[in-house]
């Protein structure tokens, strides 16, 4: 009601509501109940301890830190706070980038294990390295 107090009359939205007026008013001046300022004073928790472990850890980890804290909550109390606040569990890293466009050739053995060519720039070797980070797969190259 209070979102749309500028776009209609208070008495026409009680009327529809089936709200009195002074039922409103008494709404208005309470403030915060007791469960919604536990809920933010554990939603801080929850967002420490989920940053904490660098934004990977989901409800069933998050809640088993708090009970290591000392905090008495269930972990679906724990679930419906970090969905409301969009706080998510990292889910898998992804896999290795592979070569889609076909099958792979076998190449063959040019070198037969002799690393010492006879002429300059006759012999090229690389070295492709995987290295897995928050933001997926990275791929460095060595030549």
């Amino acid at each position: 009601m209070r979102a749309h107090i500028r776009e209609f009359r208070l008495v026409a939205m009680c009327r529809v509501l089936g709200v009195h007026r002074s039922g409103y008013y008494a709404w208005l001046r309470q403030g915060a109940s007791a469960r919604e300022r536990e809920d933010q004073r554990l939603l801080g928790l929850i967002r420490h301890y989920w940053l904490a472990s660098g934004a990977v850890y989901g409800y069933r980890k998050i809640a088993l830190d708090l009970r290591d804290a000392g905090e008495r909550c269930s972990r679906h109390r724990v679930w419906r706070l970090m969905k409301a606040e969009g706080l998510r569990a990292q889910v898998g890293y992804g896999g290795k980038p592979r070569h889609r466009s076909g099958p792979v050739g076998a190449v063959a053995n040019v070198l037969n294990r002799d690393f010492s060519p006879h002429t300059p720039n006759k012999v090229w070797v690389t070295d492709i390295t995987y290295i897995r980070t928050y933001e997926g797969w990275n791929c460095s190259w060595r030549q």
